[in-house]
């Protein structure tokens, strides 16, 4: 498995997650990990937080016990700020908005989480915002700052006020996808958080190729 190297000090690695890639094992697939390949060049690697296996971009792998502990207490302290980019369905009405809707799991499928309406089991609080980059034909391509990490939080929220991220298989399978995209528009573009020397490190991703394609740069 090749992965590009975004970032690396002794303790942290930030790297480019290819989409189609699971972060770990889901105990039914054999194929290579993010967490195999991390911990073939350093045994005790650990994951500080997870992206889907669709999903594309930056994320952080902790080298060792002590940076794992402390990275996951940036997280839980929500210290770490994290930006999505990814194309929605439809025209957003507003250029910029807050989502404040608390996540729980869908009746109906184990594998989804629901917000609003129905959501079973506990429910957590869940927040975030968003910002119109450019509006195109059928889609509007948004930047996305979770306040959370809730499973699943931006394809939850987004589908909450009706305009579910492009492509996705789980909690839109029969909506549209724009040209060239043919996974779950979604892509970590950056994270920005402290090094165990407490320096603040801002990681980006470059734009994933089929995003290129339509036309935004």
């Amino acid at each position: 498995m090749k992965i590009k190297i975004l970032y690396e000090d002794k303790d942290i690695l930030a790297i480019d997650k290819p989409s189609g890639v699971l972060v770990h094992s889901d105990k039914t697939s054999k194929e290579e990990t993010i967490l195999d390949w991390a911990r073939e060049k350093y045994p005790k690697s650990e994951l500080v937080h997870r992206l889907d296996k669709e999903t594309s971009g930056v994320m952080l792998i902790a080298k060792n016990a002590k940076a794992h502990e402390f990275l996951k207490k940036q997280f839980q302290n929500r210290k770490v700020k994290k930006i999505y980019h990814t194309f929605v369905i439809g025209d957003l009405k507003k250029d910029h908005g807050v989502i404040d809707k608390p996540i729980g799991r869908s009746p109906r499928d184990f594998r989804r989480r629901l917000a609003g309406r129905g959501a079973r089991g506990e429910l957590r609080e869940a927040v975030t915002e968003y910002k119109v980059l450019k509006r195109l034909k059928d889609f509007t391509y948004v930047e996305v700052k979770p306040k959370t990490g809730r499973t699943h939080q931006i394809r939850v929220h987004m589908k909450f006020i009706n305009h579910p991220v492009a492509c996705d298989s789980l909690y839109n399978p029969s909506g549209p996808c724009p040209a060239n995209i043919s996974r779950l528009a979604l892509h970590a573009q950056s994270i920005e958080f402290q090094n165990l020397k407490e320096k603040v490190i801002k990681v980006e991703s470059p734009l994933p190729r089929e995003f290129k394609k339509i036309g935004l740069e």
